[in-house]
């Protein structure tokens, strides 16, 4: 027999039995057992209880000590707006200043450079458990243009701190919504649900209340969603 036949027939009788083996426990495997994969779903509407309030106020101008003070007179301006809204003292947060020399950056406009020289920016935080007066507070913010006050940004996001309090109560209801899937399919099938064979708690989301495709962290008004997907063994 040729000598390039012989590694040949034993290189295909191997890759025969590496494709047979795998096949073959998996197919034993599964004949010992039915089960089923049902998902569960439970679904809670929840109030965010923790507001963080993002603004920054931007000056500009050549003079570095005048718009400095420019910078400061409006920051405290601020934050008597904020606290006329009724925010406490505490809550509000005043953060690092924030300077730009436009003549340092070697790509500068000279001509822009020439009328402001320099940018400064102060960003003022609100942390707060009245997530509803933030909400009244934003739509007054032009009270702050009315005083020459320029925000660069002012931003809001609303969360939920509690998830861990409402969660073990949201797993059962989807672990039971899952055990009635499953027992409609048996009944169906002319079978008997058995124990868990598998169970994955699966994602835990929040998303707004009333609008799935709102950006969630802007909404007061949300919801937890609880996916459970649960392999329950069928008996006869």
């Amino acid at each position: 027999m040729d000598n390039k036949i012989v590694p040949a027939l034993i290189l295909a009788f191997g890759a025969a039995c590496a494709g047979f083996f795998p096949g073959y426990y998996y197919y034993q495997t599964h004949a010992d057992y039915r089960s089923v994969m049902v998902k569960g779903l439970a679904e809670k509407n929840v109030k965010a209880d923790l507001a963080i309030w993002n603004l920054k106020i931007v000056v500009s101008g050549n003079n570095l000590q005048e718009i400095q003070q420019t910078l400061a007179n409006q920051a405290q301006s601020t934050k008597a707006f904020l606290s006329k809204q009724g925010f406490d003292a505490g809550e509000i947060t005043e953060g690092s200043l924030e300077i730009n020399d436009l003549m340092a950056n070697p790509y500068r406009d000279n001509t822009a450079a020439s009328t402001s020289r320099f940018i400064l920016k102060q960003s003022i935080s609100v942390r707060t458990a009245n997530v509803d007066l933030v909400a009244q507070a934003l739509s007054k913010t032009s009270d702050l243009i009315a005083q020459n006050i320029v925000l660069e940004e002012q931003n809001a996001a609303y969360f939920f701190t509690r998830l861990n309090e409402v969660k073990p109560e949201m797993l059962k209801e989807a672990t039971e919504n899952a055990r009635q899937a499953a027992y409609e399919f048996a009944q169906n099938s002319g079978s008997k649900v058995g124990k868990i064979h598998t169970a994955n708690q699966g994602v835990i989301s929040i998303q707004s209340r009333d609008d799935p495709n709102a950006y969630e962290p802007t909404q007061i008004n949300k919801k937890v969603r609880v996916v459970a997907t649960i392999d329950y063994f069928l008996e006869d």
